[in-house]
């Protein structure tokens, strides 16, 4: 079964009714995969293009949030997560923040890839559940918690980015997410010990096949 396909299954389990896409590389086949895919979960399922895909990731969160109203769940599509982590963090809006952003502190867990992770440090006086983020990055030390590429965005996201970008930042999620920790308004929920898996190269495609199913019961069989 396809990545994005597991996604989004994942995303109507945990109560999501539409989904927005952000495509790019090899778009046209991608979206085709995407209109066959929606009419077979009866979800609806909107691209939204990113013209230069080379850019980076925060540019492709702008695009889809342009296609959205309000608070939204925001997922890498190369990410698997256990039911339990999505529908906990969609509950999680509240007027004191801007985003909340699911992390592990389990930061040594064989199934976290070091050389690619983005890292989180919590804010000291903020260091419990639904601790605020004081810093994230792919190379920050020290660090509390590994960022599991899942978040429940408001609009302030988005223009965050936007703000970066305009002040010199290269348009990464991260950016966008520094200038919400910089702010105080960037909250974490943590995972605990549910599973959730990046699948970014052959060991981890290797893992996702072999233990996935465990965790995500319909994962079975191939995608017509």
């Amino acid at each position: 079964m396809p990545l994005i396909e597991i996604g989004i299954r994942q995303l109507a389990a945990a109560g999501v009714t539409r989904v927005v896409v952000a495509t790019g590389h090899a778009a046209d086949r991608l979206e085709a995969f995407l209109a066959k895919l929606s009419a077979r979960l009866g979800i609806v399922i909107e691209p939204a293009r990113v013209e230069d895909w080379s850019r980076p990731n925060g540019f492709s969160v702008i695009a889809g949030a342009e296609r959205i109203v309000g608070d939204y769940l925001l997922v890498m599509a190369d990410h698997i997560f256990e039911a339990a982590i999505l529908a906990r963090l969609s509950g999680e809006g509240a007027a004191d923040r801007g985003v909340t952003l699911a992390i592990d502190r389990r930061v040594t867990s064989p199934l976290v890839d070091p050389e690619d992770a983005t890292w989180v440090r919590l804010s000291e006086d903020r260091m419990g559940e639904g601790g605020m983020i004081a810093a994230i990055g792919k190379t920050i030390a020290p660090y509390d918690a590994v960022d599991c590429g899942a978040f429940l965005a408001t609009p302030e996201l988005a223009a965050a980015i936007r703000a970066a970008i305009a002040d010199g930042a290269a348009g990464s999620l991260s950016d966008g997410m520094q200038r919400l920790a910089d702010a105080g308004r960037a909250a974490t929920l943590d995972v605990g010990d549910t599973w959730w898996l990046d699948v970014d190269d052959p060991r981890a495609h290797a893992i996702a096949e072999a233990g996935a199913p465990a965790y995500i019961p319909w994962l079975t069989g191939t995608s017509s």
